[in-house]
């Protein structure tokens, strides 16, 4: 499995921005895909999640009302929208498939997208 993340940058505060995530290969029939970032000298942490057969879980609470999952019209793609960006949001944003339900723990997931920079600055 292969997961290809994109759609990060530079975005002055109260901004928006969406990444996207596609994944290719050998899926299971029931996955889900998290979002997860990771801050210069922090540690990685989960911040949403889309199972296959599950709603929207949040890990975050400071992104809930601005952070946003959806499914792309691409298949095995993953939206993550993003609005009123705030500099406490600048990371790598990854992405990862979990082949079970989701969880805001990384080790839970079994593969991982390369980080993509969302850099929140004015």
């Amino acid at each position: 499995v292969q997961l290809q993340a994109s759609g990060g940058g530079l975005v002055q505060p109260g901004g928006s921005l969406r990444l996207s995530c596609t994944a290719s290969g050998l899926l299971p029939a029931y996955y889900a895909i998290g979002w997860f970032r990771q801050a210069p000298g922090k540690e990685r942490e989960g911040v949403i999640c889309m199972g296959l057969n599950e709603g929207t879980t949040y890990y975050v609470d400071s992104v809930r009302g601005r952070f946003t999952i959806s499914r792309g019209n691409a298949e095995n793609t993953v939206h993550l929208q993003m609005s009123s960006l705030t500099p406490e949001d600048t990371a790598a944003y990854y992405c990862a498939v979990n082949f079970g339900t989701c969880s805001g723990s990384p080790s839970s997931y079994h593969y991982w997208g390369q980080g993509t920079l969302v850099t929140v600055s004015s």
